[in-house]
């Protein structure tokens, strides 16, 4: 069954639509009632300690995203990524995005060695702040460039870090509400496919925005299977595999930067 033709969409149509999408979802979350964040959340299957970590495999397990953010800066810094991201300040929403991954390998971390509500905030933060800018990234590459670098990726980064401690205020004051954090991300995750059919982009690839959600969404299945993967493998656990194979949907990004310069690379091959 064919899709949606937009062939016959003005710009700011198209615009109107994301907005109107985002407007909905917002709409529906604050028709919910407050959920706050399930304690049974922090009771994770493998609590052994290796070397005098505890939780070692969880703990552990953050430096993949470590490896994705360090390469990925030093894409973007060379001349590779120079190339790829030509545009006067293309590179900075990429910045942020694989900054806040190293700044996950600490918060996640740290709150996997003592799992608690206060030391998740520092998990989510970084990560709230990477799907900011990552959706700045692709409103850059195509919606404006100007507007995604300059206006959406420091508004967009205030608002996560705003949802986010709201939610951490939340939780202190006994009346936990998650349903702002949950938003935030669907709505940047919905934002990016509809961007992706609806305008154009030099950089980006609804390919390797599926291969993300791919890897994200298996990510999702091994976190909520942690104890049964524990208790059948008895070597690794659910949630530490979550965190590895977000580690890969992450470097999808990296991946799509890379594809693009190769393709750029090819370029004058086939003109010739």
């Amino acid at each position: 069954m064919p899709g949606p033709n937009f062939d016959g969409l003005t710009h700011a149509q198209r615009i109107a639509i994301i907005v109107c999408v985002a407007v909905v979802m917002t709409l529906a979350a604050v028709s919910l009632s407050p959920f706050p964040q399930d304690p049974d959340y922090h009771r994770f299957a493998d609590k052994r300690m290796l070397f005098g970590v505890p939780n070692f495999g969880d703990v552990i397990s953050n430096f993949a995203f470590l490896f994705v953010g360090l390469a990925g800066l030093a894409f973007i810094s060379g001349s590779g990524g120079r190339t790829v991201l030509s545009k006067p300040g293309e590179w900075l929403p990429y910045g942020v995005f694989f900054a806040a991954l190293v700044l996950v390998t600490g918060g996640s971390a740290y709150y996997h060695w003592a799992p608690d509500n206060g030391p998740l905030f520092w998990d989510r933060l970084p990560i709230t702040i990477a799907f900011m800018a990552l959706l700045a990234a692709f409103i850059a590459d195509r919606i404006d460039v100007r507007f995604g670098t300059r206006f959406a990726l420091p508004g967009l980064v205030v608002v996560g870090a705003a949802v986010t401690y709201h939610w951490l205020l939340s939780e202190q004051a006994g009346r936990g509400d998650l349903r702002f954090y949950v938003l935030l991300q669907a709505v940047a995750v919905v934002s990016i496919v509809l961007m992706c059919k609806l305008f154009p982009g030099r950089n980006t690839t609804f390919r390797h925005v599926g291969w993300m959600l791919l890897w994200y969404g298996l990510g999702k299945v091994f976190e909520f299977s942690d104890r049964k993967i524990f208790l059948a493998l008895d070597w690794v656990s659910g949630h530490t595999l979550k965190h590895l194979v977000s580690a890969v949907a992450i470097y999808m990004v990296l991946a799509m930067l890379k594809d693009r310069l190769e393709a750029m690379a090819a370029e004058p091959a086939a003109e010739a």
